[in-house]
């Protein structure tokens, strides 16, 4: 079953671009993109993309579902710079800090009980990767050496019991303030 999509929509100079929020990204529709160029952004094109920078889906477009491709901000960016015209540093300007900063503030606000990564650091390199879900860190096991070699290498005062993984990065977050 394919997704549905409601689009978040923009206007410049009269003409709309329909986006999406996908994934951690921003998705730009295909056809309006080009409209604005002034360059029809055809299959042909699109070929110059990397596949992980485009996508087909079902867009609620004036009212009806239409299956639409989209382009992501970094195949978007492609495009402008292989189909140069003055005008697209403009555009490019817009996208980045009217439409991507828009998309990206909404989707920061609706955020708050979303899992989102974060890092912890030691002194000499050595780092995690972590998860925030459900206001807790979250350690993937495979980082587990990583956690308890750091640990272990922290000066401080004999403890006398061993520290869950839990209580180890609850630990080294306070420590560095994550």
């Amino acid at each position: 079953m394919t997704d549905l999509h409601t689009p978040s929509l923009f206007t410049r100079h009269n003409r709309p671009l329909h986006t999406l929020w996908l994934e951690s990204q921003a998705w730009l529709c295909a056809h309006e993109l080009g409209r604005m160029t002034g360059r029809f952004f055809d299959a042909h094109c699109i070929r110059k993309l990397d596949p992980d920078q485009h996508r087909t889906v079902q867009l609620l477009r004036y009212g009806h579902y239409h299956m639409t491709t989209m382009i992501s901000e970094t195949g978007a960016y492609t495009l402008l710079a292989h189909h140069h015209i003055p005008e697209n540093r403009h555009l490019r300007w817009w996208l980045t800090h009217e439409v991507v900063a828009v998309l990206r503030d909404r989707q920061a606000a609706s955020e708050d009980d979303v899992p989102r990564l974060g890092q912890m650091c030691w002194p000499g390199g050595r780092t995690a990767t972590l998860l925030y879900w459900q206001s807790e860190p979250w350690v993937r096991m495979r980082d587990m050496p990583v956690v308890m070699a750091g640990e272990a290498a922290e000066p401080g005062p004999m403890v006398k019991r061993k520290m869950s993984w839990r209580e180890c990065a609850q630990r080294a977050i306070r420590m560095h303030g994550m």
